[in-house]
């Protein structure tokens, strides 16, 4: 009998990697590990979750759709979830699929529709009476975020459709957008010429240029758009296959690498064709969707829970070679993680040719037993860095010895230490290890934090080996060094009053962006906001105590930890100082939010879930203006858990056990004042003490949609 508290850990382990995962994909822009390799992981949990329901966890990633709802632009409801779709690896699970799809629908007569899955990100477009009118991110897959503006500027996309028999007056198009290679490419090598950190792939371009707030900036990017999937109402076609060809005669751009197949033979026969033949494509891929053509045979096969019955996707494993491990680098990251870096005989790879492989650490290595001198396996699954995920041992040359990490730090020589509970080694020497500084510098001036036009990691590079720049703060007395600026190469009169002039209105820049831009670890862009609005100013940050930092809304007791710990530090008050003195904003200007009302003074609540006519954040923010605060754990002293579609059962058995009571969205802006008059205590009061184990009769559920239309996306996911 297995050990209870080895699962329930095995289970909490997968579950926060998985969820740390998804954060990099969809907020970040990052992917940390393989398709497959995110694809077996979530099916191992899925297995122990089945296995041990009790261990499940509420916010497991299995319970979820995928994705999050960023803060920069207003959101919408699909009207239309945009659900889950199951997907694999194996050509055996493909015709059992098939088997499922002949045994439900009684018959062999019925058509698939084969797919390239374009590696980019899901839209949902609304066109009304011939004209796009709205263009919605996947977001969670029941709410996304309105990017119209943006969508408008995509060249190849129709604001207007062609008119033509039978169009409705209304309707929605699913599709991806997506960054061509070529201008990826081109992208990255302007990104590498101005000294900035190079794009990790095509999706992720695409995901980053949708959420510029400047359209004009999007506009620049070349997004391309194909569409892939029409919904409406009622029954406008009767077959997928004839809703593409209706959507590209209407002017809409549709690629013309689908095929109707007839049998799961052929079926194989266009999987195996466009293996090797998708490297040619001008967009990424990484799959073929294959669909039941038939909208009614749809409709009979129906949908799970989660995703269509009537398709699946079929991932083409990450691509793999064969070349010989030379030596290891070691690099010192901004936070002094020391990360290694293969070196490889170039090799041809997925279109491209690789000469390094990420090993991650030192854990990485010992796994794989690296030598010098090896045969290795790289894979590529879309990165610009490949990794390494196996060795040829039989072609071990005799002698080779295991690779030994370094001791100390390959940039100062200082002993490196490894904190408990971490992979990475880091270098202790903050303020005397040169890519630290660096780094620091390179991140202070950026785009996201204080971003000083004409101070790219070149020039930051260039003015620290010269000696102007250390800190920060060194950044402000280099208006006072002009005289040593026009006597350096390649910096021409222009380029300096661009600089200063840069430097000049960094001063203006908010304070939420410039604690951003101090680098401290941790303490990313949504943490320094949340702090920045809570503290308002650093003097009161640098006041509270960790305990104190931790009851900051989203900030935990690590990033509370690191965070006074960098405050405390001599070093770091005296950079604070130099920067208040050269007039860096370290008081959050403007008034702080007004509050509406007391009226929920002394009540704390959680919000989980999905609402229908708020976001969580406004939620939030409504709760707030009204005295009352918010907080993610369930306790005895928690006054409500307000409740929404998709809440964790675990939250609500807790909630009920503790007899907190459970309301729905309407009964929380129930509590609330209205324009004109204010809601009697006593009905508050009676609310609060009412039966916990009786929920809102608001608490709806979005059922799966019955319309005929397909919705497939990235990712295994319902565009």
């Amino acid at each position: 009998m297995p050990d209870q508290n080895s699962i329930q850990q095995q289970i909490q382990q997968l579950t926060e990697r998985l969820h740390y995962l998804n954060h990099q994909y969809y907020q970040n822009d990052v992917s940390d590990v393989s398709d497959q390799e995110f694809d077996r992981m979530l099916a191992e949990l899925q297995t122990l979750e089945q296995q041990y329901p009790e261990l499940a966890l509420p916010n497991s990633p299995t319970q979820r759709v995928g994705g999050t709802i960023t803060k920069q632009f207003p959101t919408a409801l699909h009207r239309y979830p945009m659900l889950s779709l199951g997907n694999t690896y194996s050509e055996a699970d493909l015709r059992e699929f098939d088997e499922r799809v002949r045994r439900v629908l009684d018959s062999d007569d019925y058509t698939y529709v084969c797919e390239m899955k374009f590696d980019g990100v899901a839209m949902s477009l609304t066109y009304e009476d011939g004209q796009l009118t709205q263009g919605v991110t996947r977001g969670d897959g029941t709410r996304g975020d309105v990017v119209t503006p943006n969508v408008r500027t995509i060249k190849n996309l129709p604001l207007h459709l062609r008119p033509a028999p039978g169009q409705p007056r209304e309707f929605e198009v699913r599709g991806e957008i997506f960054m061509p290679n070529p201008v990826f490419n081109d992208l990255n090598a302007e990104r590498e010429q101005n000294g900035e950190a190079l794009l990790a792939n095509p999706r992720n371009a695409a995901s980053g240029t949708l959420k510029l707030q400047d359209s004009a900036l999007v506009a620049a990017r070349r997004l391309r758009f194909f569409a892939y999937s029409f919904l409406s109402p009622g029954r406008v076609f009767s077959s997928h296959s004839a809703s593409l060809r209706a959507l590209k005669d209407w002017g809409l751009p549709v690629s013309d690498t689908w095929r109707c197949c007839n049998t799961i033979t052929e079926v194989l026969d266009f999987i195996h064709a466009w293996e090797k033949k998708r490297f040619e494509l001008p967009v990424a891929t990484d799959g073929i969707v294959i669909k039941v053509d038939d909208f009614r045979q749809q409709e009979i096969l129906g949908f799970t829970a989660k995703s269509p019955r009537w398709a699946i996707a079929y991932k083409y494993p990450a691509e793999k070679a064969r070349t010989r491990l030379n030596t290891i680098q070691y690099q010192v990251g901004r936070t002094g993680a020391v990360t290694p870096v293969a070196m490889l005989d170039p090799v041809p790879l997925a279109g491209t040719v690789v000469k390094r492989a990420s090993v991650h650490n030192a854990n990485q290595i010992a796994a794989l037993d690296l030598r010098l001198g090896d045969l290795v396996f790289v894979e590529k699954g879309g990165e610009i860095i490949p990794k390494i995920t196996g060795v040829d041992l039989g072609a071990r040359p005799a002698g080779a010895e295991p690779i030994r990490y370094p001791t100390e730090c390959p940039a100062c020589n200082t002993p490196l230490v490894r904190p408990e509970g971490e992979a990475h080694y880091r270098c202790p020497n903050e303020r005397g290890c040169p890519p630290q500084l660096k780094a620091r510098l390179e991140h202070y001036v950026s785009r996201k934090a204080l971003n000083i036009e004409g101070l790219g990691a070149e020039t930051v590079g260039r003015f620290f080996d010269l000696g102007l720049l250390q800190t920060p703060a060194d950044i402000y007395d280099l208006p006072q060094r002009r005289d040593e600026l026009v006597k350096l190469e390649r910096l021409g009169e222009k380029s300096i009053t661009n600089l200063l002039a840069g430097i000049e209105g960094s001063k203006q820049v908010p304070f939420d962006r410039v604690l951003f831009g101090l680098g401290i670890r941790y303490v990313g862009e949504t943490v320094a906001e949340k702090l920045a609005l809570h503290y308002r100013s650093i003097d009161a940050m640098m006041a509270a105590s960790a305990e104190e930092l931790a009851a900051t809304p989203e900030v935990g007791g690590v990033i509370a930890e690191s965070l006074a710990f960098w405050l405390q530090d001599a070093g770091n008050r005296e950079l604070i100082e130099r920067l208040r003195s050269a007039g860096v904003q370290l008081v959050l200007t403007g008034e702080a939010p007004q509050a509406h009302s007391d009226r929920l003074a002394g009540l704390t609540f959680v919000l989980s879930g999905v609402f229908e006519d708020h976001s969580r954040d406004e939620l939030e923010a409504l709760i707030v203006s009204h005295g009352g605060k918010v907080t993610g754990s369930i306790s005895k002293k928690l006054s409500y858990l307000v409740a929404g579609d998709k809440m964790g059962p675990a939250k609500r058995e807790k909630a009920t056990t503790l007899k907190v009571p459970i309301i729905g969205e309407a009964d929380l802006l129930a509590m609330l004042p209205g324009e004109d008059e204010a809601q009697p205590e006593e009905e508050i009061l009676a609310l609060k003490n009412s039966d916990s184990s009786v929920e809102s009769k608001n608490l709806e559920t979005f059922p799966a949609p019955k319309s005929s239309a397909n919705d497939l996306g990235r990712q295994g996911s319902l565009f």
